[in-house]
């Protein structure tokens, strides 16, 4: 089999601070694998700068000017990371063999990423997942809503890695089956399960993130949630047709107490009780509505067929 060739999707965000210092270690791997021979020496790393406010772009333009193994795709404006990821898959599937993504500020330890190309080139595998081997350096809220996500996740049917996010390797193939889905509203830890090609798992332990500020913050961990969730799964509108039924079934069993006490004539109005009960249902109603309108809303997102992203600018090798 001939040494394949690796590229390194990293998307950015505003990471002008981790940015150089992630260029070097991802260089310096590149090289220590290159000289076993586990890649080839056309390996390099494609940046995704995700319309980055900051200078990310202009530290890209500028490495890979110094170092041709330093390759970049700017997109128009900031898509998400779900989209920056894909943007990049997608430059590098037509020029390599395999891809790994992995967040900017390398929380997720490099060290196994010869371990993922070896699972490749010797086992045949077209995936393979980076998985975290426990969450001690997460907070405690992080760990256990993460814990819940997961564990919704499975109950809903939807196939995912238990603690897995975007680290990944993906052979060629892999990619081209992964951009045929044609979703808006990406969730590619739901997705990537679906191609069906042979997977294996790496496991590792995080580290902190050494500098700058992490781009996921609670409101987007949620948004992330709420997308895995109501894009591979229609439990939840189930679930609601579910509650109404039970409902339905309470409201009977209060009719036939109603009936029998004003047969014994022990009835009570309470006013109380009414209040409670109007607002118990106004917001299981609510809820309904707002679970259903979620679908409908990606309905119409979905049917609008946009573009996930645009490419303003590429820098590749001369020879790509």
């Amino acid at each position: 089999m001939r040494i394949p060739k690796l590229i390194i999707v990293v998307p950015c965000y505003n990471e002008e601070e981790v940015i150089e210092s992630t260029k070097v270690q991802l260089l310096q791997l590149l090289a220590d694998m290159e000289a076993t021979q586990l890649i080839n020496k056309d390996s390099c790393i494609l940046f995704v700068n995700d319309g980055s406010k900051d200078k990310t772009w202009e530290l890209i333009s500028l490495f890979h000017k110094e170092e041709p193994k330093v390759c970049g795709v700017n997109l128009a404006k900031n898509s998400g990371h779900q989209n920056a990821l894909v943007a990049g898959l997608t430059v590098a599937k037509e020029i390599s063999d395999i891809t790994i993504s992995i967040d900017a500020d390398l929380q997720d330890d490099i060290k196994v990423i010869p371990e993922m190309v070896t699972k490749f080139s010797k086992n045949n595998c077209d995936i393979v997942y980076g998985v975290r081997k426990e969450r001690k350096t997460d907070t405690w809220f992080k760990r256990n809503t993460a814990l819940a996500f997961y564990t919704v996740m499975k109950r809903l049917g939807v196939k995912s890695v238990y603690n897995h996010a975007d680290y990944r390797l993906m052979s060629k193939r892999a990619v081209e089956k992964l951009c045929n889905f044609r979703e808006r509203n990406l969730f590619l830890r739901g997705l990537v399960p679906l191609i069906g090609y042979k997977t294996d798992c790496v496991y590792y332990n995080r580290s902190e993130r050494l500098a700058g500020e992490s781009k996921y913050p609670l409101s987007k961990m949620l948004n992330f949630a709420i997308d895995g969730i109501t894009s591979f799964s229609v439990k939840p509108v189930r679930m609601v047709f579910g509650m109404g039924v039970v409902f339905l079934l309470i409201a009977l069993v209060i009719f036939v107490y109603v009936l029998h006490s004003l047969i014994v004539k022990n009835n009570v109005q309470g006013w109380a009780s009414l209040m409670l009960s109007l607002w118990f249902i106004g917001g299981c109603i609510l809820i309904g509505l707002g679970i259903v309108g979620e679908y409908i809303g990606k309905i119409y997102i979905e049917v609008k067929d946009r573009p996930l992203f645009n490419i303003q600018e590429t820098l590749l090798n001369n020879e790509e």
